[in-house]
């Protein structure tokens, strides 16, 4: 693969566009919003910086890594892409769309793929025509610090596909772990519902929120707290993953916590908000 087409100028869009040009790919970033694009070719240029000052990077590879990255708002732009990532909002709805529209304009052989933490690869997979090269690439926030990347086949993924979406995983100096299509996949049907059962013992006040990170810290050897952690993905990501969770498997110990509901409708996202369970 040489040029890569992403949807989505969100911080995953962002993150995956930061590792595909620093791995020498030409890069097509495409979002609906021309604010957005130059606010994330703005926060991509700060990143790569941050690489240079801590010797990680060289300036010169920095500037280049950044030149390769074009930013658009027409989908008509990835008509020669190898591979197109849908990385928009966590709604099945909204890729499907996506997903149609992208299918109209790339390439026959082209990869299509979409970045989803919890959505049907197999269901996303029915509004594309052309199914078998349709996959799923689960990367992890922050993409250019974390090393895995899930590939999840869908029913009708064919292995050519499978095997140029870890191959190209591999190509950004990720680790890739093959995935059967089932809802959260494997890191987030066991992750999100421990990050849901510390915010059960927040509700119930058993003890603090600083108390059970410090807790799964410094008694499970976890590098974050798990409400630490819902702050860095965002507690509507959260509960979007948990009520995927509770709906598709039908099992209510899937429930999202009753104050994880409360504070998305408050408007309390963490990180990205400046408030969640922590104050940043």
């Amino acid at each position: 693969m040489k040029k890569i087409g992403i949807v989505g100028a969100g911080q995953m869009g962002c993150g995956i566009a930061q590792v595909c040009a620093a791995a020498e790919l030409e890069v097509v970033l495409s979002d609906v919003s021309e604010d957005a694009l130059n606010s994330a070719k703005d926060l991509i240029g700060r990143n790569f910086a941050k690489r240079v000052q801590a010797g990680k990077m060289s300036a010169s590879d920095a500037t280049a890594a950044l030149e390769r990255i074009t930013v658009s708002t027409n989908l008509s732009d990835f008509s020669d892409c190898d591979c197109v990532i849908e990385a928009a909002t966590e709604s099945a709805r909204v890729k499907e769309q996506i997903l149609a529209s992208l299918e109209a304009v790339i390439r026959p052989d082209a990869v299509l793929a979409t970045n989803t933490s919890s959505v049907s690869i197999t269901s996303l997979g029915a509004a594309v025509v052309q199914s078998s090269r349709f996959i799923g690439m689960h990367f992890f926030n922050p993409v250019p610090a974390m090393t895995l990347v899930e590939v999840i086949r869908g029913m009708r993924t064919d292995e050519a596909t499978s095997a140029a979406a870890n191959e190209f995983a591999e190509r950004l100096g990720k680790h890739a772990i093959s995935v059967m299509n089932s809802p959260g996949f494997v890191v987030n049907r066991i992750l999100i519902p421990m990050i849901n059962e510390a915010i059960l013992v927040l509700q119930e006040g058993l003890a603090s929120a600083v108390d059970i990170d410090e807790g799964m810290k410094r008694g499970a050897n976890h590098p974050i707290g798990p409400l630490a952690l819902a702050d860095l993905i965002g507690l509507d990501t959260v509960l979007a993953i948990m009520t995927v969770l509770q709906g598709e498997f039908g099992d209510p110990k899937y429930r999202p916590a009753l104050l994880l509901r409360e504070m998305v409708a408050a408007g309390a996202l963490g990180r990205k908000s400046g408030q969640g369970f922590h104050t940043y």
